[in-house]
């Protein structure tokens, strides 16, 4: 499939980056890659999961790139001082960025189905995923985050699925795209998804051409109207190359009579106002409604009946990071979320505010520049929807190397935060924030690690559940 090229991914370790490792590994490309987490010595496991895949992984020195013949795959964060790109470039190797590897197979598929918006591409992108699978389609599937109903013993970090959907079958090829870099330009897709626009790295000027533009390139768009701006986009297109949807408000899709659980929600589903049906997610909170109407609207454009895609949707369990249980003790519950830009914190202290118990929250920036361009944005956020007995921990940003300027930090956001009334902390060292919060909790609180970019926070919130459990413990001792 490939021509026997070889790819080598310099950050192969990355959320973007290694399930398409992983995907090319499935259809028969020689794949090896370098990372500075595994030079570090940190998380053992994805690495040996990369292994146990074939691909052949390196110190990031520059040794794994010896052939002007390799494929050489970096991130735009990746700069050209690192010794793998120094390499790249004695050698004479290609180059080409993540997303344009990626666009590559995207465009060439049968049926690409692209996932765009500011918040909740990962979530519908396994969503429809795992309903095409279910029905039999047999997708491949390219996502930034571990989709559960696909882990195994065989497939620990499940973010990929390669599937061998022949033409016939449709062929499908579900990624998310990327709005943050501007490489959502580089995709084609036969069914685009828009989920929402709102600020997270650009203005929304920029994110209403990217993703304006991006819609107007698929034969079918399915678009959430219950998002201001994105209803507008859906404007621009003809009625036969958009499908709608929305929560209780007319739409090809609407779902109405919303029921919520901790962990899951019910809601009734119509069709241009047929008979409803009823679905029931195991996944909580009304975005999740909406994400799931995303996703059956998809599923729908491909060619799969409604009552089978509410159907399989009821057996989508989630992600990884998105408002995971991590566990419980002394009645304290930790929960991990990727929540960072305004629209997923508000969505997950919304789900969560539902039910009883203060919030104890580490939120862990994810880079400066995102901080300045959402400052307004997220203290405006934060201040509204954090409640008067809430706790918020700031450490400073995710900082992986490189150049970066710091014009805004965690203490100007905390301060402003502070400003409205809120209890708001900045504590520097993010494992002395994790301490503060597990010192703070009693029985009732949650928990909730939040944050993007960096794989360690999920093991923090693992480490602060132990913590909290040995303290229980120890308070047992005579």
């Amino acid at each position: 499939m490939h021509d026997g090229k070889s790819y080598f991914f310099v950050g192969i370790g990355g959320s973007g980056m290694m399930p398409l490792a992983m995907i090319l590994a499935g259809q028969g490309a020689r794949v090896a890659g370098s990372d500075r987490t595994l030079d570090q010595a940190r998380l053992p496991a994805k690495f040996d999961d990369l292994r146990a895949k074939g691909v052949a992984l390196f110190p990031q020195d520059g040794s794994g790139i010896t052939s002007a013949d390799q494929i050489v795959v970096a991130s735009a964060a990746v700069e050209a001082t690192v010794a793998d790109i120094v390499a790249a470039d004695a050698v004479g190797a290609k180059r080409m960025s993540r997303a344009e590897l990626l666009a590559k197979l995207f465009n060439a598929a049968p049926l690409p189905i692209g996932v765009a918006g500011t918040s909740g591409k990962s979530t519908v992108t396994g969503m429809i995923g795992w309903i095409l699978h279910a029905v039999g389609r047999d997708p491949t599937v390219m996502n930034g985050a571990v989709m559960k109903n696909f882990v195994g013993e065989d497939a620990p970090f499940a973010s990929a699925l390669v599937g061998g959907g022949p033409e016939s079958e449709g062929g499908a090829f579900v990624s998310e795209v990327d709005e943050s870099d501007g490489s959502i330009a580089l995709y084609w897709p036969k069914i685009a998804i828009l989920n929402n626009v709102s600020l997270d790295h650009k203005s929304l000027d920029e994110l209403r051409t990217l993703f304006g533009d991006f819609i107007a390139r698929a034969g079918t768009a399915v678009i959430n109207m219950d998002n201001g701006d994105g209803a507008a986009l859906a404007m621009t297109l003809p009625p036969e190359r958009r499908l709608t949807f929305s929560i209780g408000q007319e739409a090809d899709l609407t779902a109405f009579g919303l029921i919520e659980r901790p962990f899951g929600v019910d809601f009734s589903l119509s069709e241009r106002n047929a008979a409803p049906i009823a679905v029931s997610l195991k996944v909580p909170g009304r975005h999740n409604v909406s994400n799931a109407l995303a996703a059956i609207g998809a599923a729908r454009a491909a060619g799969v009946s409604l009552a089978e895609a509410a159907r399989a949707i009821g057996g989508f369990t989630g992600l990884r990071r998105r408002m995971e249980l991590v566990g419980e003790a002394r009645d304290i519950a930790v929960i991990d979320d990727f929540g960072h830009n305004p629209d997923k914190i508000a969505a997950t202290l919304d789900t969560l505010h539902a039910f009883p118990g203060r919030l104890l929250i580490l939120f862990q920036p994810h880079g400066y520049g995102p901080l300045k361009v959402m400052r307004g944005e997220l203290v405006a956020t934060l201040a509204t929807k954090l409640h008067a007995d809430d706790l918020l921990v700031l450490p400073d940003p995710v900082y992986q190397g490189g150049t970066v300027h710091r014009e805004v930090t965690s203490a100007d956001i905390v301060a402003d935060v502070a400003a409205t009334g809120r209890n708001a902390l900045h504590i520097p060292a993010r494992d002395a924030a994790a301490a503060h919060l597990a010192a703070e909790a009693r029985p009732g609180d949650r928990i909730v690690v939040m944050g993007a970019r960096d794989d360690t926070l999920s093991q923090l919130a693992a480490d602060m559940l132990a913590n909290i459990a040995n303290k229980a413990g120890n308070a047992a001792q005579p």
